[in-house]
């Protein structure tokens, strides 16, 4: 591939007669362990996908001006998926060259690519702060791009955090299995782009889920997240749609459970979240994940939760 280094043995080839990398290249603003929450979810709920396929293949789509967070994230999941490969895909032809070095251990390499993902069949692509710079009706394309190409079964996990990963925001989405269309076939393409626009724009098959995920002894209330929502939902935070109601409720749950403060911002965080399920919505997981100051809702959020009102429990209830 123009551009890119010839690859190592073992590690992925990459198509060959691509017209271009689809997309525009990132900001590039990166630091050490700025993904660390996102990864940490990627490890902790999605290693047997990766465990279940034989060598699966890794992409971090659009890393930035440096390599860090990509050899990050393929440290962590070596760690609970030996022989995974991770790829780092950039536009930028000079990050691509200055992160070369980086791609020492075998299964880490660096190519240029978008949103084609530089022709590879990954099982996971994790692509964060990538669509930001973008206005909102290029996020639906971009989505069936991407899904087009990930492999039967795989995920996509797109979001925002910030700038040094203390509060993050991103969604899961399934490529259904057994999917055979070859890449760029627009399995995705029609449905995304003639309703992404819409007042629920979630026709994907599966079951995507949100996560909201911060560093809760700086986080004052719930709602505090809501400028790192992915772009998908960044501009639908108003009264009326789903992601508002969700972080108002939300910031409703942080309210009743103060009194569990006394205990620290974990245990009212946990408490905050078991008020949000007991109202009805959504939210996956369990306390282990919870504790991490995670929260996880099935996306869009059906049926529409009806709050109940409640009484506030005693400290240490």
């Amino acid at each position: 591939m123009s551009g890119a280094s010839p690859a190592r043995r073992g590690e992925p080839r990459l198509a060959a007669g691509r017209a271009r990398a689809l997309g525009l290249a990132t900001r590039g603003t990166t630091n050490p362990n700025r993904l660390r929450r996102v990864d940490r979810w990627i490890v902790g709920t999605q290693a047997a996908r990766l465990r279940g396929v034989s060598a699966p293949l890794v992409v971090d789509l659009g890393y930035g001006s440096s390599p860090v967070t990509t050899v990050e994230l393929f440290e962590r999941l070596e760690r609970v998926a030996p022989g995974v490969r991770v790829v780092g895909l950039e536009i930028d032809r000079e990050r691509v060259a200055a992160a070369e070095p980086a791609a020492r251990p075998p299964g880490l390499a660096f190519a240029r690519g978008g949103f084609e993902l530089a022709g590879l069949r990954p099982v996971l692509v994790r692509a964060m702060n990538v669509l930001r710079q973008y206005e909102t009706p290029a996020v639906g394309p971009a989505w069936a791009s991407i899904l087009d190409r990930i492999a039967g079964g795989g995920l996509l996990v797109e979001g925002t955090c910030d700038e040094i990963g203390r509060r993050a925001c991103w969604f899961a989405i399934d490529r259904p299995p057994g999917e055979s269309g070859q890449p760029g076939t627009s399995l995705f393409t029609s449905t995304f782009t003639s309703t992404f626009t819409s007042t629920r724009p979630w026709p994907w098959p599966g079951t995507p889920t949100l996560t909201l995920a911060a560093h809760l002894p700086s986080l004052g209330r719930p709602s505090e997240l809501a400028e790192r929502l992915p772009k998908a939902l960044i501009a639908r935070n108003v009264p009326g749609d789903d992601v508002y109601a969700l972080l108002s409720a939300f910031d409703d749950a942080w309210t009743r459970m103060a009194p569990r403060a006394v205990f620290g911002p974990r245990q009212r965080w946990v408490a905050a979240v078991e008020s949000l399920r007991a109202d009805g919505w959504p939210v996956r997981g369990n306390r282990r994940r919870w504790r991490l100051g995670e929260v996880t809702v099935a996306w869009p959020p059906t049926p529409t939760p009806t709050p109940a009102s409640r009484d506030v429990p005693a400290a240490g209830g």
